[in-house]
Protein backbone atom coordinates (compact mmCIF):
# COMPACT_ATOMS: atom_id res chain seq x y z
CA UNK A 1 0.00 0.00 0.00
CA UNK A 2 1.17 3.72 -0.72
CA UNK A 3 0.12 6.53 0.99
CA UNK A 4 0.03 10.26 -0.76
CA UNK A 5 -1.37 13.02 0.30
CA UNK A 6 -3.07 15.58 -2.67
CA UNK A 7 -3.52 19.38 -1.89
CA UNK A 8 -6.99 20.45 -3.36
CA UNK A 9 -6.17 23.54 -5.60
CA UNK A 10 -8.69 26.22 -5.37
CA UNK A 11 -8.65 29.88 -5.47
CA UNK A 12 -8.93 31.50 -1.81
CA UNK A 13 -12.59 32.62 -2.62
CA UNK A 14 -13.91 28.87 -3.19
CA UNK A 15 -15.42 26.47 -0.65
CA UNK A 16 -15.45 22.74 -1.05
CA UNK A 17 -17.02 19.67 0.51
CA UNK A 18 -15.32 16.68 -0.27
CA UNK A 19 -17.22 13.19 0.87
CA UNK A 20 -18.03 9.48 -1.20
CA UNK A 21 -21.22 8.35 -2.35
CA UNK A 22 -22.38 4.69 -3.82
CA UNK A 23 -23.18 5.86 -7.49
CA UNK A 24 -22.67 7.49 -11.02
CA UNK A 25 -26.64 9.38 -10.17
CA UNK A 26 -24.35 11.18 -7.64
CA UNK A 27 -23.71 13.84 -10.40
CA UNK A 28 -26.89 15.01 -10.90
CA UNK A 29 -28.46 14.58 -7.62
CA UNK A 30 -26.32 16.83 -6.06
CA UNK A 31 -26.21 19.37 -8.99
CA UNK A 32 -30.53 19.47 -8.15
CA UNK A 33 -30.17 19.58 -4.51
CA UNK A 34 -27.54 22.64 -4.82
CA UNK A 35 -29.21 24.39 -7.57
CA UNK A 36 -32.10 24.29 -5.36
CA UNK A 37 -30.07 26.13 -2.66
CA UNK A 38 -30.94 29.38 -4.48
CA UNK A 39 -29.86 31.28 -7.62
CA UNK A 40 -26.94 33.06 -6.32
CA UNK A 41 -24.74 29.61 -5.19
CA UNK A 42 -22.44 28.96 -8.41
CA UNK A 43 -20.43 25.48 -7.93
CA UNK A 44 -18.87 22.66 -10.08
CA UNK A 45 -19.39 18.85 -9.11
CA UNK A 46 -16.94 16.29 -9.62
CA UNK A 47 -17.66 12.03 -9.31
CA UNK A 48 -15.24 9.32 -9.49
CA UNK A 49 -16.90 6.63 -10.83
CA UNK A 50 -15.08 3.00 -9.71
CA UNK A 51 -16.48 0.86 -11.87
CA UNK A 52 -17.31 0.53 -15.94
CA UNK A 53 -15.57 2.75 -17.84
CA UNK A 54 -13.97 4.98 -14.33
CA UNK A 55 -14.66 8.30 -15.38
CA UNK A 56 -14.92 11.28 -13.56
CA UNK A 57 -17.94 12.92 -14.34
CA UNK A 58 -18.83 16.48 -13.71
CA UNK A 59 -21.42 18.94 -13.43
CA UNK A 60 -22.39 22.69 -12.25
CA UNK A 61 -23.11 25.84 -13.00
CA UNK A 62 -19.89 27.63 -13.27
CA UNK A 63 -17.01 26.46 -16.07
CA UNK A 64 -14.37 27.14 -14.31
CA UNK A 65 -15.36 25.29 -11.09
CA UNK A 66 -16.49 22.33 -12.79
CA UNK A 67 -12.96 22.00 -14.47
CA UNK A 68 -11.51 22.73 -11.34
CA UNK A 69 -13.49 20.21 -9.37
CA UNK A 70 -12.90 17.88 -12.49
CA UNK A 71 -9.31 18.23 -11.94
CA UNK A 72 -8.89 17.71 -8.73
CA UNK A 73 -10.91 15.11 -8.36
CA UNK A 74 -8.67 12.84 -10.94
CA UNK A 75 -5.84 13.91 -8.95
CA UNK A 76 -7.59 12.49 -5.68
CA UNK A 77 -8.68 9.14 -7.59
CA UNK A 78 -10.30 7.62 -4.81
CA UNK A 79 -13.30 5.54 -6.33
CA UNK A 80 -16.73 7.03 -5.65
CA UNK A 81 -15.57 9.99 -3.99
CA UNK A 82 -16.64 13.61 -4.82
CA UNK A 83 -16.40 16.91 -4.95
CA UNK A 84 -17.97 20.17 -4.81
CA UNK A 85 -16.37 24.05 -5.51
CA UNK A 86 -18.55 26.63 -4.70
CA UNK A 87 -18.17 30.23 -4.36
CA UNK A 88 -21.24 33.26 -3.29
CA UNK A 89 -22.51 30.17 -0.96
CA UNK A 90 -20.80 28.37 2.48
CA UNK A 91 -20.81 24.81 2.78
CA UNK A 92 -23.13 25.55 5.88
CA UNK A 93 -26.07 26.76 3.50
CA UNK A 94 -25.75 23.16 1.61
CA UNK A 95 -24.44 20.61 3.83
CA UNK A 96 -27.94 19.35 4.92
CA UNK A 97 -29.33 19.01 1.34
CA UNK A 98 -25.56 17.70 0.20
CA UNK A 99 -26.16 14.88 3.11
CA UNK A 100 -29.77 14.32 2.04
CA UNK A 101 -28.50 12.81 -1.53
CA UNK A 102 -29.49 9.26 -1.14
CA UNK A 103 -26.19 8.41 -2.71
CA UNK A 104 -23.82 10.35 -0.39
CA UNK A 105 -22.49 7.71 2.38
CA UNK A 106 -20.03 10.60 4.12
CA UNK A 107 -18.68 14.14 4.11
CA UNK A 108 -15.18 13.91 5.06
CA UNK A 109 -15.08 18.00 5.10
CA UNK A 110 -16.52 21.21 4.33
CA UNK A 111 -14.38 24.17 4.64
CA UNK A 112 -12.60 27.19 2.80
CA UNK A 113 -9.53 26.47 4.77
CA UNK A 114 -6.81 24.88 2.41
CA UNK A 115 -6.76 20.68 2.47
CA UNK A 116 -5.16 17.85 1.81
CA UNK A 117 -6.66 14.90 1.62
CA UNK A 118 -4.59 11.10 2.76
CA UNK A 119 -5.28 8.72 -0.30
CA UNK A 120 -4.25 4.94 0.28
CA UNK A 121 -3.44 3.36 -3.20
CA UNK A 122 -3.65 -0.74 -3.08
CA UNK A 123 -3.70 -3.26 -6.36
CA UNK A 124 -7.29 -2.66 -6.09
CA UNK A 125 -7.29 1.10 -6.46
CA UNK A 126 -7.62 4.65 -4.15
CA UNK A 127 -9.17 5.49 -1.28
CA UNK A 128 -9.40 8.71 1.36
CA UNK A 129 -8.28 8.05 4.34
CA UNK A 130 -8.94 11.43 5.88
CA UNK A 131 -9.10 15.06 5.40
CA UNK A 132 -6.35 17.58 7.19
CA UNK A 133 -8.62 20.62 7.11
CA UNK A 134 -6.43 23.67 7.95
CA UNK A 135 -3.78 24.63 10.60
CA UNK A 136 -3.55 22.69 13.70
CA UNK A 137 -4.52 24.92 17.51
CA UNK A 138 -2.20 27.46 18.59
CA UNK A 139 -4.10 27.23 22.16
CA UNK A 140 -7.45 27.28 23.64
CA UNK A 141 -9.73 30.34 23.65
CA UNK A 142 -10.33 32.86 26.68
CA UNK A 143 -13.26 34.83 27.68
CA UNK A 144 -12.31 37.73 25.24
CA UNK A 145 -12.07 35.06 22.09
CA UNK A 146 -15.38 33.40 23.15
CA UNK A 147 -16.97 36.79 23.31
CA UNK A 148 -15.38 37.63 19.85
CA UNK A 149 -16.90 34.23 18.28
CA UNK A 150 -20.29 35.05 19.93
CA UNK A 151 -20.55 38.34 18.58
CA UNK A 152 -19.24 37.14 15.10
CA UNK A 153 -21.96 34.97 14.65
CA UNK A 154 -24.64 37.19 15.96
CA UNK A 155 -23.06 40.13 13.76
CA UNK A 156 -22.99 37.32 10.09
CA UNK A 157 -26.59 36.06 11.15
CA UNK A 158 -25.99 32.64 12.11
CA UNK A 159 -27.57 33.17 16.11
CA UNK A 160 -29.69 35.68 17.85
Amino acid sequence: MELASVAIEKPEDVNLILGQSHFIKTVEDLHEALAGVGGTLRFGIAFCESSGPRLVRKSGNDAELVELAARNALRVGAGHSFLVLMRQGFPVNVLNQVKAVPEVCTVYCATANPVEVIVAATAGGRAVLGVVDGGAPLGVEGEAEAEERHALLRKIGYKL
